[in-house]
């Protein structure tokens, strides 16, 4: 019977990859960076994979690493769910959580489903507003956390996502290619019509905003109606939609960041445990098949983890 994996190994290894650096691994895990570089050893040994591959003076996830990583973080959840079951100094409180309700509509079932696994003796209470609203509640303290579209010019948040923003389209219902764009967007302050608008406006293109509502379940009842085009980042994505690229006259879009913003004073223990489920969950987002644009097959976007991937650079091994 094979050994099983280490879970101390594990954490250190997440916190890796988190934190983007072997050194600022060992504080956040307490230990010697020396100690975090025999520990990813032993992994890579237990695991049979190179896990990091030497790029210069530091080093990048490897494909295995990559693939590793998605296995590490539910290993983790599911240890700490199972010891806190067993705890009699459970979490107890009232947890007051901000988010957009497209942000609401696809993330919170899963985080608000384990997270009351692993504290059912915490109340929650959720507001669905929009980024800038939610902002100012936070200033006023009438917020624990939010989750909010990152914008560091507008306000301070901690990224724990980053994935496509993409032009939709239905499926069903072609665009005329002689009109104008008719757009489906949120408020005159949403930062994504801004985007859009921009966009079009820098490629030259004609558009004319039709529908304008901070519901995403408007906006998309518009696009799957075919009676407007709209931007929805990647997991937000619905069977119906259809992506619009270059090639449907489109221009690139940035990609779109989804941070966490924290009420000064909150106690620690809440702070972490809800965090930590928030990253876990948006680690295990799968977006929904959608019609590719290309040659109209369905087609799975691949997964975007928050923080780090195959390739990208962790210096101080």
């Amino acid at each position: 019977m094979s050994a099983p994996l280490d879970i101390d190994q594990l954490q250190t290894f997440i916190a890796i990859v988190d934190t983007g650096s072997f050194t600022k691994a060992a504080a956040r895990v307490f230990k010697t960076q020396s100690a975090v570089s025999m520990q990813m050893r032993r992994l890579e040994e237990r695991i049979g994979k190179q896990l990091f591959i030497k790029d210069g003076r530091g080093n990048r996830l490897s494909a295995e690493g990559d693939k590793l990583l998605n296995y590490a973080r539910r290993i983790i959840r599911l240890n700490s769910e199972a010891i806190a079951a067993f705890d009699d100094n459970r979490l107890e409180g009232t947890l007051r959580i901000g988010t957009p309700d497209d942000y609401a509509d696809r993330y919170m079932p899963e985080i608000i489903g384990r997270f009351a696994k692993t504290h059912p003796n915490v109340e929650l209470y959720i507001v669905c507003e929009p980024s800038a609203d939610l902002s100012e509640k936070m200033s006023k303290g009438e917020l624990d956390i939010a989750l909010v579209t990152h914008n560091p010019q507008l306000r301070q948040s901690d990224v724990v996502r980053t994935e496509p923003l993409c032009w939709v389209g239905s499926a069903n219902h072609p665009l005329k290619d002689d009109a104008p764009v008719p757009l489906a967007v949120g408020r005159r302050d949403c930062q994504w019509r801004q985007l859009a608008c921009s966009a079009l406006d820098a490629d030259g293109r004609e558009y004319q905003i039709l529908f304008t509502s901070w519901s995403s379940t408007v906006v998309a009842s518009a696009v799957l109606a075919g009676m407007a085009v709209s931007i929805l980042p990647e997991s937000a994505l619905r069977t119906g939609m259809k992506v619009l690229t270059q090639a449907d006259g489109f221009p690139p879009l940035p990609p779109v960041q989804i941070g966490i913003m924290k009420r000064p004073g909150l106690s620690s223990s809440l702070m972490n445990a809800i965090t930590d489920h928030i990253t876990a969950c948006l680690d295990n987002i799968t977006p929904a098949n959608v019609e590719d644009d290309l040659d109209g097959d369905v087609k799975t976007y691949p997964r975007y983890y928050p923080r780090l991937r195959a390739g990208h650079m962790i210096p101080g091994w």
